[in-house]
């Protein structure tokens, strides 16, 4: 057993692939919240009106859903500079591949909550204003929070999705969970050590997803 993973020992396999989960999980889980928030105003701006805003929100999402995210996570690792206002960016990869995630993952958020609130009747605006309530009250208090209900399975799907997607990220040499499976494969000689190597990693993606479900699933709207 202790030749397992030969020239590697079980623990430092362990430990190397632990640290890659852990940047993954890092990545995945602010590009999630950022674009929960960016998604949110996107699709918003796009369900509400037909002006300005709309048409950016439109052509914005159509434009992001219609070119691969590897070519988002290869630009922006070229094309972002290293100090932006005066601020030097500590990991300009990890930066990098934080903003492409964030960048790609809203625009499905967008479409998402555009589709939820599109679910919910016109009827209710009307009832509102006939209560008093503004538009954004209606918005905030009525119609949003019934949309987040419609949409939370779909929603918990597109982030298992960009959990899963973090792994595009060993293109710009990012120490995620693919990329240092990869880098310990290089050194095994026998197909059975990769095998078992991928086991691993698949087992470790399939443990964080079915965590950020169990622990989405508790979130009540």
């Amino acid at each position: 057993m202790i030749e397992l993973f030969d020239p590697y020992s079980i623990p430092e396999v362990l430990v190397f692939l632990s640290k890659g989960l852990g940047m993954t999980l890092f990545i995945a889980l602010i590009s999630i919240c950022l674009s929960f928030v960016f998604g949110s105003v996107l699709g918003i701006a796009r369900y509400l009106g037909k002006g300005p805003a709309a048409k950016l929100a439109a052509l914005y999402i159509d434009s992001v859903r219609n070119i691969p995210l590897l070519l988002f996570i290869l630009s922006f690792r070229l094309l972002l500079p290293s100090v932006i206002l005066g601020i030097r960016i500590p990991d300009k990869a990890v930066f990098s591949g934080i903003v492409a995630m964030t960048v790609f993952t809203s625009a499905m958020v967008a479409e998402i909550l555009r589709g939820g609130l599109n679910g919910i009747p016109k009827g209710q605006w009307e009832a509102a204003a006939s209560q008093g309530f503004s538009r954004y009250k209606t918005l905030r208090y009525i119609i949003f929070p019934q949309a987040l209900r419609k949409i939370l399975v779909p929603m918990l799907g597109q982030f298992v999705t960009c959990l899963k997607d973090t792994s595009f990220l060993q293109v710009v040499g990012i120490s995620e969970l693919m990329m240092n499976a990869t880098i310990i494969m290089g050194k095994f000689k026998y197909s059975y050590q990769v095998i078992l190597l991928y086991t691993l990693v698949a087992l470790a993606y399939y443990g964080a997803n079915s965590a950020v479900l169990t622990i989405a699933k508790r979130i009540k709207f």
